[in-house]
Formats: C-alpha cells, sequence, structure tokens
C-alpha cells in the first residue's frame, strides 16, 4: 500500500522535478525529453510523475512560471533597493544580467520557448504578465522624473531588446565575459539621452 504523502512530501517531490526538468528541457528542448528521462533523473518510477504533474507539458509550464517569478523578484528587489531613477534603471539592469548569467538554463526557459495552450495554466500567464511588467517599472520612475518621455511599455521593450541580445551573445560566447554588462551601460546612456525632453 503506497504511503500518505503530506503536503511538504508533495511539494518537495515537485521541486525536485522542476529542478531536474529545467536542466532537460534547457539543453536538450522540451520536445526531446520524456517524462521517462525525468523519472530516471530522479530515481523513480516512469509513473512517479505522474502523481504530481498532468504531463509533460504541466511540468514546463511550472518551471517556466517558476523562473518568471524569480527573474521578476530580482529585478523588483534591485528597483526597490535604488534611490532616483538613474540609479534605479542601472540596478534593474545589472539584476537583469546578473540572473540571466547566474540562473541560464532559467533565462533561456522563460523567453526561448514559447508554452502550448498557455491558457491551461493560470499561474504561468500571471507569472509571465509579473516578469514583463518588471520590464516597464522603472522606465516609468525614469519618465516621472522627467529623465526621458515617452510611452513606458515602448521603452520597456526596447531596453529589453537591448538587454536581452547582449546577454544571448554572452551565454553563446560571441562576447566575452563583462560583454553584456558594458554594452548594456552604453546602450542605457545613449537611451536616456536620446529620449530626454526637448525644451
Amino acid at each position: 500500500m503506497p504511503r500518505v504523502l503530506s503536503d511538504t512530501d508533495v511539494a518537495d517531490f515537485r521541486d525536485r522535478l522542476c529542478e531536474a526538468a529545467e536542466r532537460l528541457f534547457a539543453e536538450r528542448g522540451p520536445d526531446a525529453v520524456t517524462m521517462r528521462q525525468l523519472a530516471a533523473e530522479l530515481g523513480v518510477s516512469p509513473m512517479t510523475p505522474y502523481r504530481y504533474f498532468e504531463d509533460k507539458d504541466d511540468i514546463l509550464a511550472a518551471v517556466r512560471a517558476n523562473g518568471f517569478n524569480r527573474f521578476a523578484e530580482a529585478l523588483e528587489t534591485a528597483r526597490n533597493s535604488a534611490k532616483g531613477a538613474r540609479a534605479i534603471g542601472m540596478a534593474v539592469g545589472e539584476a537583469y544580467i546578473t540572473f540571466a548569467l547566474e540562473h541560464p538554463h532559467s533565462y533561456k526557459l522563460i523567453f526561448d520557448f514559447n508554452q502550448p495552450h498557455v491558457e491551461k495554466y493560470p499561474e504561468l500567464v500571471a507569472a509571465g504578465q509579473r516578469a514583463q511588467k518588471t520590464m516597464t517599472g522603472y522606465i516609468e520612475d525614469a519618465l516621472a522624473e522627467g529623465l526621458m518621455s515617452g510611452d513606458p511599455a515602448q521603452i520597456g521593450l526596447m531596453n529589453w531588446a537591448a538587454i536581452h541580445g547582449a546577454v544571448i551573445l554572452e551565454l553563446s560566447g560571441m562576447l566575452p565575459p563583462g560583454g553584456a554588462r558594458q554594452i548594456y551601460k552604453g546602450f542605457d546612456v545613449a537611451l536616456t539621452r536620446g529620449l530626454r525632453p526637448q525644451d
């Protein structure tokens, strides 16, 4: 007779499975990973993961939601820890790059994959929206202080495209270590200068 699992047991196994899945998904791509492989990573029977998740897409959604939330938390913490829009912008950019370089599997999964039937996973949708909001929040700070003018969503997308591109180049070895930070600092100065309100 199977033992009764406590809430802690369930949460612990789900966390362990998600950690293994994050690495395998990022290394091989979700389509190349099977539930059997995930079970083998944890040394459990092939059917065990189905006690905790409906299928592989359910696991992928949980992994990506967790990644989005950790990413958003890092940027929110950076925004709240600095004073003044210029300092906040640099802190958020630094936090972005640090997260991407220290958690490349998470970063790749949250930004390089589209979730099938995302509407089935409200936690993933909410986490993605939270993360996207972090990309415009500190822009709103700069607008409020008069450092730049324009649409915060559009400026946030421009900034995100630049920093994401620099991060991907460094992760792929196309930029030397520290290259993403150097590019971001130069872009941030140029963006602020170019979007400064005209007299």
